[in-house]
């Protein structure tokens, strides 16, 4: 499996994690704060440029209220 940052696979959680967070009408800030991160974190991450681990997936699907397999289909 490619460990690129730009793999599809991964360009496919990080688009169904921006979708997840529109859907819940929450902007990047209110992430972010419920996170305790700055909101150029989320961005970093929306944007490819931070990497995502499992834990971390899990608490925007927490967030998000949705299943973590939403993300890893």
């Amino acid at each position: 499996m490619d460990k690129s940052v730009y793999s599809k696979d991964y360009k496919d959680i990080i688009e169904r994690l921006k979708i997840a967070r529109v859907e819940a009408g929450l902007a990047q800030q209110d992430i972010a704060d419920k996170l305790g991160k700055p909101q150029s974190y989320i961005s970093k991450i929306e944007s490819g440029e931070r990497r995502l681990d499992v834990a971390e997936i899990k608490k925007f699907a927490t967030i998000y209220k949705k299943d973590v397999s939403f993300f890893i289909k």
